[in-house]
């Protein structure tokens, strides 16, 4: 059996995965498309079902490729019952979703997630009430805190065995007569939606599905056309409107039904907002937060770099040591494979997975998306477009996902500007840079300061490219999320999957790089790669042998610092580098041509042009950036 879990952002939807997934999880995509979805095998009643965190989506309409896949999905003959999660506190709100599944008419279940964040607000939510309304299994839970996950399981696989159908929402008598008589018509279209799914689809105005069906039904054009008349006619409104409509009066009569609003109390949490999201305090907790932050990644990763690259030192004199001549071949590949070894456990993992650790934290407790409103009412002046914040918060763990959120961007235009300044947004492979050369040996004050310049590059490059390409900047509407206290296992869990991705995919390739680079300067080849980037070295004023490292850096960013250090000789920079060429060197690596993967994505969402459109601009940036890093750091060091 198949459970799919579905909820709108902010729901706990994958907290509830990650409760019973553990670490068995693995992350796929649908056929043909770059949109993700995590499957986990888990032990029910016996047995083993298989659980798939499908992507967050706040409705059903198909406007993006990942709420056509979810829908896909979902009546596909390969997801057996839904779970659908909602947000207890939020009711009103998810009920929409809830609404626009019970259409699909598929085998489904709801999980009222954070009732004691409801009971915090005042909610007081009556569930056999909503059961008898909706003609589904009701389960209240917290899935934070490990309650209620079983009963819901077994709800499901009990509903999914019985192919248990819930009650059709139903409409005005108006709507209802034009579904029948659409319906009619399309008994005999082949379809994963059922003909009263398929007839809403096509009055909300959906082009892809009236495309799908128009060869099998050729008169259904004129048929349509007739019913939305008659729709407009006798309300006054467009169809997609009157749909709209009608969902949401549905899910305000369920409301106010089930929902007796109680006396809200007041606590800590609705205070830190008067503070946190204040227009000049809330920029000062901001700075003050990130600060700690990075002082935090850095006093951890300092702690355990030094003590591990002295043991790697060590074990290089010894490898060195143990042949007559230090230069022979062999002796450069080990040598090559202790730095490659070395660079992911000394270098890489000690700041990244503090960082990771801290990023989940914020993301758990519900400040990331004040970051994102705040940095949204700033740059916004700057004309960046406001829904890019969350590519942006998404950039800081990888740069991957930040292209792939970018759909959720209706205008070709607006998806090319927010995919090229989520380039920039320094991802985790690049803190390594950040960390390991700068904040190691200059400060974890530089290494903020690096970071803070890189948010006013993007800023300024937004503004530029809003003048080459103009046009209106809509404002942020965005869903601020409780604060909540976050569980241990979900914070390790997403950290987990990230450092995972790290050891499995950009670990190997660094070793891989490593000894590359070794025999590359065995064979003296490497001098002829470093010619290639010997324009942009010299103008950084940086050494010749970078050039080696900057290229196997477009591979993974990671390999832009461990690489370096074997091209000088030494992985104690300060004895190869300038404290000015560490700054200028960790500046250019942030901004330039983005890894290979994200190149890729780009490609996969956006075309060949955009894709190398963006590494031309991003280069041009970061060599401009590297030479005001330049002038600016001699100036001070």
């Amino acid at each position: 059996m198949r459970i799919g879990l579905i909820g709108q952002p902010n729901c706990g939807k994958s907290t509830l995965f990650n409760q019973v997934a553990g670490y068995k999880a693995e992350t796929g995509n649908f056929s043909g498309t770059t949109v993700t979805y995590t499957e986990s095998a888990v032990r029910l009643m016996g047995g083993v079902v298989n659980v798939v965190d499908l992507p967050g989506t706040y409705s059903l309409a198909g406007t993006n490729p990942a709420e056509r896949e979810v829908i896909k999905y979902l009546t596909s003959n390969e997801i057996d019952v839904v779970v659908n999660v909602l947000d207890a506190s939020n009711l009103q709100h998810g009920l929409l979703m809830t609404i626009e599944l019970l259409e699909l008419n598929i085998p489904m279940v709801i999980a009222l997630n954070m009732m004691d964040e409801a009971d915090r607000a005042g909610i007081h939510i009556d569930v056999q009430e909503l059961e008898t309304l909706i003609g589904l299994p009701v389960i209240p839970m917290i899935a934070s805190k490990g309650r209620g996950i079983q009963p819901l399981f077994i709800a499901a696989f009990q509903v999914g065995q019985k192919r248990q159908l819930p009650n059709q929402p139903k409409y005005s008598h108006q709507i209802e007569d034009a579904l029948d008589v659409l319906a009619g018509s399309l008994s005999d279209v082949e379809s994963n939606l059922n003909p009263r799914a398929l007839a809403i689809k096509l009055i909300e105005g959906d082009s892809i599905v009236f495309d799908e069906i128009s060869d099998e039904a050729p008169g259904i054009k004129a048929n349509l056309e007739t019913i939305k008349q008659s729709l407009v006619h006798q309300f006054g409104e467009s169809a997609d409107w009157i749909v709209s409509d009608a969902r949401t009066q549905l899910a305000n009569q369920i409301s106010a039904v089930v929902i007796k609003q109680g006396k809200r109390k007041i606590t800590l949490r609705d205070k830190l907002d008067d503070v946190l999201l204040h227009p000049f305090w809330g920029y000062i907790a901001l700075v003050a937060i990130m600060f700690i932050f990075f002082q935090a990644v850095y006093s951890v990763g300092e702690m355990i770099e030094a003590p591990l690259m002295e043991i790697f030192e060590n074990l290089e004199v010894w490898i060195e040591a143990q042949f007559s001549n230090p230069e022979a071949f062999f002796s450069q590949v080990l040598i090559g494979l202790s730095q490659g070894i070395s660079g992911g456990i000394a270098i890489v993992l000690p700041y990244l997975v503090p960082f990771l650790i801290g990023l989940g934290l914020l993301e758990d407790v519900g400040y990331l998306s004040r970051v994102a409103f705040m940095m949204d009412a700033l740059m916004h002046k700057l004309g960046l477009h406001g829904k890019s914040i969350v590519p942006f918060i998404l950039g800081f763990g990888c740069n991957v996902p930040a292209i792939m959120a970018t759909r959720i961007l209706e205008d070709k235009r607006e998806r090319y500007i927010s995919a090229a300044l989520s380039t920039l947004v320094p991802c985790a492979a690049r803190l390594a840079v950040v960390f390991g050369l700068v904040a190691f040996y200059l400060g974890p004050g530089l290494a903020l300061a690096i970071y803070l310049f890189d948010l006013f590059v993007i800023a300024l490059t937004a503004r530029l490219l809003n003048k080459f390409l103009p046009d209106d900047s809509p404002g942020l509407i965005l869903e601020m999320p409780v604060y909540r206290v976050p569980t241990v296992q979900a914070v390790f869990n997403k950290a987990w999957w990230r450092i995972r991705e790290f050891i499995v995919e950009a670990w190997p390739l660094l070793i891989i790089g490593s000894v590359t680079l070794a025999i590359l300067n065995f064979l003296n080849v490497s001098s002829y790669l470093n010619t290639l980037v010997r324009p942009i070295s010299w103008a950084l004023g940086l050494p010749g042998q970078v050039g080696v490292p900057l290229i196997f850096g477009v591979l993974r960013k990671e390999l832009s610092l461990v690489m370096l250090g074997q091209a000088l000789g030494s992985m104690n920079f300060p004895l190869v580098l300038s404290s000015v060429q560490m700054i200028t060197y960790a500046v250019f690596v942030v901004f330039y041509v983005p890894c290979l993967a994200t190149m890729l994505v780009i490609r996969k969402e956006m075309g060949m042009k955009a894709m190398w459109s963006i590494v031309g601009l991003t280069t041009l940036i970061a060599t401009l950036a590297g030479l005001l890093a330049r002038i600016l750091a001699s100036i001070f060091y």
